[in-house]
Order: C-alpha cells, then structure tokens, then sequence
C-alpha cells in the first residue's frame, strides 16, 4: 500500500477542510495531513504518493505559507513519487479561477515526480484558470463559496480517480 501524505495551505479553513474530507476518504492518518504554514518541504520525502492543496488568492497566487513551502519543495528529488494537486478558489474570480493550483502544478514539474488526478471542471463557469490544460484541470478544483452542494460529489469522485492511479 502506498503511504499518503496530504499537504495543505489555507487562511479560511475551506482547503483545510478538504484536506480533512481526502484524509477520511483515502484512510490518511491525522498525521500524515500537514499544514505547509508549520511543515518542512522535505517531509515531502517520506511519502510515495502527495495530494498538495491550495487556496488561490489576489491575481491567482498560491496561498501565502506555499510561497515559502514551495522553494524548498520545488527543489526536491521526488521522481518515483506521484503527485496530486487540490484547491479552492471563488469562481466570481473568472479570470483566475483556482489559479493558485495551476501555479502549484507547475512549480512542482521540476522534481521529477508523475503528476495524476487530473479532473474536469464540470459546474464551474470561469474564463480562465491556470488550472485549466488541455480541456481538464490539472486537480481537484473547488468553489465552497458559491457552489459548495457540488464539492462532496467532485471529492468522491476524484478519490475514486487516485485510488485507480496509485
């Protein structure tokens, strides 16, 4: 069985949340779900498979404690490992919608891990996202503002796609 670690940043709680929601779902113990405000990028290590999480805040930037977080992380070794990204975002911000998980994708490119969890937007209405390649989002993405009766099911289902990836 591979070992999990959840890797999370968040100001409203909202990302946190589903960090909790994925832990459940997936058997993640309490331990393994790490706030990047109070963790070292290379905890990253002791992992085979990371769900890294994100809220996206002012012009689609990461959540403040990842700018630090991502440094370190983004210059770690991790081919071997799988990676999966997550977030939340307010789709009233139609030109940077869950940007912020975009930016976590791309930065985390460099250390050689396989990225899986690819999903869709379904219910979201945005002009753009950094999230948003090649007609799928490159993770789970959220809207618990405006549209949280969608979250559960989107969950669901993007589990289901990690257990099948992992």
């Amino acid at each position: 069985m591979s070992k999990i670690g959840i890797f999370y940043g968040s100001n409203t709680g909202y990302t946190a949340g589903v960090a909790g929601k994925l832990a459940e779902k997936l058997g993640v113990a309490a331990t393994d779900v790490n706030d990047v405000a109070n963790t070292e990028p290379s905890k990253l290590g002791d992992y085979d498979v990371l769900l890294l999480g994100t809220s996206t805040w002012g012009a689609g930037d990461m959540q403040d404690n990842w700018e630090d977080f991502i440094n370190g992380a983004e210059s770690l070794y991790l081919k071997g490992k799988k990676i999966a990204v997550f977030g939340c975002g307010d789709e009233s911000m139609t030109d940077t919608f869950c940007s912020g998980v975009g930016k976590l994708y791309d930065r985390m490119q460099k250390t050689g891990a396989d990225f899986i969890g690819a999903f869709n937007a379904e219910g979201y209405d945005f002009n753009e996202s950094e999230a948003y390649k090649d007609g799928q989002t490159v993770g789970l993405i959220l809207d618990e503002v405006n549209h949280p009766e969608l979250s559960d099911d989107k969950i669901d289902a993007w589990v289901e796609e990690i257990k099948s990836q992992i």
